[in-house]
């Protein structure tokens, strides 16, 4: 929660929350390509050390929503430390989907730094007006 003023406030958690949901799968997608293959406590791990912080109530749908899709496939195997772990990895559907989403990803930011570049431009120019 953020407090601009008295009569502000932003609960800028929430947002972040939302965004990090937006790309959440984007995120499990990259780590897989990365690893090759994971299981979901490392996924977990890794989102957890990149502040995009999950619990494992919220990744097992996703994995497997994401593996009903088409995009993930997995194997089981054995465990020295436990019962056995299931291994997730990208289908080729799921490397082409990746691909995509780079691309879908790339053009956001570039829009978003044009539209910023544009408010700081607009801005300059107006301050620079009403000096006049």
């Amino acid at each position: 929660m953020k407090i601009i003023d008295d009569n502000i406030t932003i609960n800028s958690d929430n947002i972040k929350s939302q965004m990090r949901k937006g790309i959440l799968e984007y995120c499990i997608l990259s780590i897989l390509e990365r690893n090759g293959e994971a299981y979901a406590s490392s996924i977990i791990s890794e989102l957890k050390d990149a502040e995009m912080i999950i619990v494992e109530g919220t990744l097992y749908p996703l994995l497997t929503r994401q593996k009903n899709q088409g995009l993930l496939k997995y194997r089981w195997e054995e465990s020295k430390q436990g019962p056995p772990r299931k291994y997730y990895s990208l289908t080729e559907k799921g490397k082409l989907t990746l691909q995509e989403l780079d691309n879908v990803w790339n053009e956001i930011v570039e829009t978003i730094k044009k539209i910023k570049i544009n408010n700081r431009y607009f801005n300059n120019v107006k301050i620079h007006c009403d000096n006049l």
